[in-house]
């Protein structure tokens, strides 16, 4: 006999195995023994009164052995060699999870990754902190797996009304993630274990007759008519065939090279400001209500932030409990800074975006440089705190109640930040409808949250890459750009997703128009 409970208990019994099946036993009113596998389907923390608990779905196997530990069943990838090419331009999410799908439906992809592989992509990493030198093809952008591969791995999502987010995680899965991820309300890999689920979904690429071409940057698209057939690499190599392009929010040279040969391309919003960072103990001891923070069992505590100033959103974005904050440039004269987590989340740290939403008709003086406004502002940005920092990364830093109230710290706390910070007027580097906006969000944020508005927390400057600034229209239906066929706009880069999941989603859905256009053609 098979059973299904809904449960709601305390961390202590929710974590302890036997505890568990003690609870369940009762619950169920069967012997303990008789109960031969229990599984957790989903589990969820409810910290929003002062005693914790945590919600659970489990499956209970009674008097039966279950016949599969999996809560998935396998995606069977079949040889596509000699099939139909596609070119998938990127290696992130979208791109990977494009070409999966595209082997899913009999069609051979090209992936062509400007960066490196995702494990010659960290001495690349390393150089940024330890000599100031960005690699403008291999960094925290560019490289095998994307920006995702190394910030965080967070996989929750709102964007459910898309694509099966349970696909998704279910492809993670099968190539190395945790079975965590297929339960948990916040799925989270890791920065430490994602690089290797990257590595087993680019093995299962080339060992069902797909390519991966790492250094291989995109520089032309070879356009016949009003039809994009193929791309030009910067080694002068030529692919041919539809392209889904799947850059990610940074490759600036992209957006650059449509618009110089007028294919459309139209400003979006995006938000700016800082990357906050608190004592993770602080930000467990306010989450859980209790002045001993998360005890033995709970996990380190997530937080989300969201209110408006002056019409615009001021929010939290991309949570890093247990985390570190990392220099996100990729290329020159930038200063940018993005977070991440490791798999245990075991840092002294939590660190959070903090920005202000600003939307192209903010910017009425940036007119002049068309659809490329947004970027241009975001430039503008990184280059000013880059030349605040004497062309170095170590990065412009204020405690949080100095930034409020607008004033110099004289000091900063310990930092997760390799590179290092130092004391600036981060009030004062930022634009001023930036500023004043995240001041009153913080004030708020205080007021919600007692402990949160505190000296023990810093910023540390600047958070510009939260989403693309730009947007490449597509048709809603085919998925094609507006008009040019055989260019399928997708994930980050073509303004249509936020982060790993929804990034994922969109790709699989281009691999489907792709298919049902060459299908159409034949």
């Amino acid at each position: 006999m098979i059973k299904e409970l809904q449960l709601r208990v305390a961390p202590e019994i929710a974590y302890q195995e036997l505890r568990l099946l003690g609870t369940v036993s009762t619950e169920l009113q069967v012997d303990a023994n008789a109960i031969k596998k229990m599984q957790i389907i989903k589990r969820s923390i409810d910290a929003r009164q002062r005693n914790v608990m945590i919600n659970l779905t489990v499956k209970v196997y009674i008097n039966e052995e279950p016949t599969t530990d999996l809560l998935i069943t396998p995606i069977k990838y079949a040889s596509v060699e000699g099939a139909k090419k596609v070119i998938v331009v990127g290696a992130g999410p979208a791109g990977l999870f494009a070409a999966l799908r595209l082997i899913e439906l009999g069609l051979c992809p090209i992936v062509l990754e400007r960066g490196k592989d995702v494990d010659s992509r960290r001495r690349d990493m390393a150089r940024i902190a330890r000599e100031n030198i960005v690699d403008p093809d291999s960094n925290y952008c560019f490289g095998e797996g994307g920006a995702g591969a190394y910030s965080d791995g967070k996989l929750y999502t709102r964007s459910k009304k898309r694509g099966s987010v349970e696909k998704i995680l279910a492809v993670f899965h099968q190539h190395g993630a945790s079975q965590d991820i297929l339960i948990d309300a916040h799925p989270h890999i890791g920065t430490d274990k994602l690089p290797n689920v990257i590595k087993a979904m680019r093995n299962t690429i080339i060992n069902c007759g797909g390519e991966v071409h790492f250094s291989t940057r995109v520089t032309d698209l070879l356009l016949k008519e009003c039809e994009i057939v193929g791309v030009r690499c910067q080694d002068g190599r030529e692919f041919n065939g539809p392209v889904i392009l799947a850059t990610g929010h940074s490759a600036r040279d992209i957006y650059y090279l449509l618009d110089n040969k007028n294919i459309d391309i139209e400003p979006k919003g995006l938000a700016v400001g800082v990357r906050l960072e608190h004592p993770q103990h602080l930000i467990d001891c306010i989450q859980y209500h209790s002045k001993n923070g998360r005890g033995k069992y709970l996990p380190a505590a997530e937080y989300s932030m969201l209110t408006r100033v002056d019409g615009r959103a001021v929010y939290s974005f991309c949570m890093c409990p247990g985390g570190f904050i990392i220099p996100a440039a990729s290329g020159r004269n930038q200063m940018v800074v993005n977070g991440m987590s490791p798999s245990n989340r075991g840092t002294k740290w939590s660190n959070s975006g903090m920005v202000v939403e600003i939307l192209p008709e903010d910017l009425p003086e940036y007119e002049k440089y068309g659809a490329l406004k947004m970027m241009k502002f975001q430039e503008d940005i990184e280059a000013k705190f880059y030349e605040e920092s004497q062309s170095t990364h170590n990065a412009p830093a204020q405690r949080m109640v100095d930034f409020v109230e607008g004033r110099n710290s004289t000091s900063l706390p310990p930092t997760s930040y390799a590179p290092g910070i130092h004391c600036a007027r981060i009030d004062k580097l930022l634009p001023n409808f930036v500023a004043t906006r995240l001041q009153q969000g913080f004030r708020d944020f205080g007021r919600k949250s007692k402990g949160f508005l505190t000296n023990d927390a810093v910023l540390i400057g600047d958070e510009t890459r939260t989403s693309s600034p730009i947007r490449i229209p597509r048709d809603k239906d085919t998925l094609i750009h507006i008009k040019i066929s055989g260019l399928f706009p997708c994930g980050e880069g073509a303004g249509y997703a936020g982060g790993i999941v929804s990034a994922a989603i969109d790709g699989e859905r281009c691999a489907e128009a792709v298919f049902n256009y060459l299908h159409n053609k034949d």
